[in-house]
């Protein structure tokens, strides 16, 4: 290809990567068929507004030294992770999610509704309605692959995976008839966290309270720390500095809890809340702002230190329950996942839906809520898709679908979360099975 020829391709991909950054989604992609540019089409990017703007200033003033960052964003960042601004061209390096493998299996008795990975991608907790949650040592996973032992967790093994066992969400029971007794009535674990700086697990229930564990004692199985809410909690996300906890209930207002006092704190504005109960919490990586979703179909951005609403996304999925909401690494951008079977991509700075990842939900409308993820260095979106029992996944910076990955789930796959470290991710099922799933290497791997 000649250069002109190349340069001029280059110059229609950057108008059409304008036109879908600027909202003009219909006219990006008629001009792309028009040109018969090479698929997948170019992911929205600002790149030639900027390079627009950097010649005109040079034009008018032929002294001008560009600085390095024309564009200032509104929200500072803290840590490199997608980056449509700088890097929306840039291929993917990590392998399709497609190529992973389950490797492990540990199983509840009853459906499993939790899992999280602490934040250097070491360790794995799940949780349960049995109220049981589980920590598993990932790098024991891998070396039981390794050593190709079998997926599960049967027969003697003194490097065992599962390193605790916790149980405290149970909830006691009198029946008052003529045989009175005490019933215990196991309430479901629906979501559990790390610390970010101590061996402490933090786990949240059905039976209305927050529970803090020490796991890094090993005989203790029985939480440290209760936090009593009056809903049931549904989701928390733990400071990066590991001083609060935010704590999403069935109910609009979102509680922030000082850790060391249990002071909780909420803010004072009624206008800020929610309509309906918060489904979904989430910290930035620098604490400056904080994410919710709510079952109002609305996504909030709060400010980390005054905890006040600072942005509404209403409607964020046409009115359907928000299903989760995650910052990306740099917190420019936000990922949301509906009932819609919907996951769509918001940039902070202007306020906006960029990208909408499409293809899911595709036999019929889910009947749980399901977060959607990115993987560990985000060049490709994640998300189940319940009906037809497989993870959908996306190139992150042009929606381009991938294949799908059946996740071998007997029943509906209800949480779902991805390594920060590596190729590899966590779903629990309604048939009380934790698969981890990793893509193993290969011999064409750099």
């Amino acid at each position: 290809m000649k250069p002109d020829i190349k340069d001029r391709e280059y110059m229609y991909r950057l108008i059409i990567g304008q036109l879908f950054y600027d909202g003009h989604q219909q006219i990006a992609v008629n001009l792309a068929n028009t040109l018969g540019c090479s698929a997948p089409p170019p992911p929205p990017s600002d790149k030639l507004f900027r390079l627009v703007t950097i010649a005109k200033q040079f034009v008018e003033d032929p002294d001008y030294k560009a600085e390095e960052n024309t564009m200032p964003m509104q929200f500072e960042t803290s840590s490199a992770g997608l980056d449509l601004q700088y890097d929306a061209d840039v291929a993917a390096t990590s392998p399709e999610p497609s190529q992973y493998e389950t490797i492990y299996l540990t199983v509840h008795k009853a459906p499993c509704r939790a899992a999280a990975f602490n934040s250097d991608g070491s360790l794995i907790a799940t949780g349960s309605a049995d109220c049981s949650i589980k920590i598993m040592d990932v790098e024991r996973i891998l070396a039981r692959e390794k050593e190709h032992r079998e997926m599960n967790e049967n027969g003697p093994d003194a490097h065992h995976p599962v390193i605790r066992t916790l149980y405290d969400h149970v909830d006691v029971r009198r029946d008052f008839g003529r045989f009175s007794d005490k019933i215990l009535d196991f309430q479901d674990v629906n979501t559990v966290i790390f610390h970010p700086r101590d061996a402490i697990l933090i786990s949240g229930s059905n039976d209305k309270t927050v529970k803090l564990f020490d796991f890094s004692k090993t005989a203790v199985k029985r939480a440290m720390k209760t936090l009593s809410e009056v809903y049931p909690v549904r989701a928390l996300s733990c400071h990066p500095g590991g001083e609060f906890l935010l704590v999403a209930t069935d109910h609009p207002t979102v509680r922030l809890y000082n850790i060391e006092t249990a002071q909780a704190y909420a803010s004072a504005n009624p206008d800020d809340q929610h309509r309906e109960s918060v489904t979904d919490v989430h910290y930035s990586e620098n604490a400056r702002l904080y994410v919710t979703a709510s079952k109002d179909g609305d996504v909030k951005v709060w400010d980390g230190v005054s905890s006040r609403c600072v942005e509404t996304f209403k409607r964020a999925h046409d009115g359907s329950s928000i299903c989760s909401a995650k910052f990306t690494k740099n917190g420019k951008y936000i990922l949301t996942s509906g009932m819609d079977s919907i996951v769509k991509l918001w940039e902070l700075s202007t306020n906006r839906c960029l990208i909408v990842y499409t293809g899911a939900g595709a036999t019929g409308a889910q009947d749980y809520p399901t977060s959607a993820s990115f993987n560990q260095n985000e060049d490709f979106v994640l998300f189940p898709d319940e009906k037809s029992g497989s993870m959908c996944s996306w190139e992150a910076r042009n929606a381009d679908r991938k294949r799908l990955l059946a996740l071998g789930h007997t029943s509906a796959c209800r949480t779902f979360v991805h390594s920060p470290s590596m190729p590899a991710f966590m779903t629990g099922s309604d048939d009380h099975r934790a698969r981890f799933w990793y893509r193993k290497p290969t011999t064409n791997d750099n």
